[in-house]
């Protein structure tokens, strides 16, 4: 049976594994659940309850969006993490950092109050600036190769090139390497292809529906 991803059309973790997927071009079937009303056969699935799960066969199914990276990463050709343990160590530490910047760019979205707006907003920008210092001098985030770190940051860069569209965001624009990483990202076509056309609506209407002070003050 072919491999069977388990998702939601916003997730960004779900977008992980559907730019590796995509680059290695695996064949699999992508299931939309919705997380307000999670189906009972998900929760049988999902230890945590969360999404992304991959379903390798009617018996064995895998959960955390690094996990599933790693286990096709492992599997199937062409390796995306470098053979060195120290490198590879590294790249999963940066990984686990754009995992924790996901969680402020949430943040900053859903924001009701300005005062979590400001301080999201900042955590955000200030781990981005981080992130824009550690990058090396190659075409991808850690040289000229795309790698498992290019395939987790590039949901996060998506988002803020829409969120950038929605509003000036003027520290975004001033991160010259992020920048054009996340140019270079978007023209793939494993990342361009791993969202509906229609996803920055989706977003916007994400964000408004929460009643966001991100909109409210564009």
């Amino acid at each position: 049976m072919p491999l069977e991803l388990i998702s939601f059309p916003l997730c960004p973790y779900v977008q992980r594994s559907v730019i590796t997927l995509l680059h290695k071009q695996v064949g699999f079937t992508l299931t939309h659940i919705d997380l307000a009303h999670k189906p009972e056969w998900f929760l049988a699935l999902s230890p945590l309850g969360k999404v992304p799960c991959l379903k390798i066969d009617e018996h064995t199914v895998l959960f955390d969006s690094q996990v599933i990276n790693e286990y096709l990463d492992e599997t199937i050709a062409p390796v995306l993490h470098p053979a060195d343990p120290l490198e590879r160590a590294q790249h999963r530490a940066w990984i686990a950092f754009g995992s924790e910047i996901l969680g402020d760019q949430m943040q900053m979205m859903v924001a009701q109050g300005e005062e979590r707006f400001t301080a999201a907003s900042r955590q955000l920008f200030d781990k981005l600036e981080r992130l824009d210092k550690a990058m090396g001098n190659g075409a991808f985030f850690a040289g000229d190769d795309f790698s498992l770190i290019d395939a987790a940051l590039a949901p996060l860069f998506m988002r803020m090139e829409i969120l950038h569209a929605l509003r000036p965001l003027p520290r975004w624009e001033s991160l010259g390497k992020l920048r054009r990483l996340t140019a270079l990202l978007m023209e793939l076509p494993e990342v361009a292809g791993s969202v509906t056309a229609d996803f920055p609506d989706r977003l916007r209407n994400y964000i408004s529906e929460r009643g966001s002070l991100f909109l409210r003050t564009a």
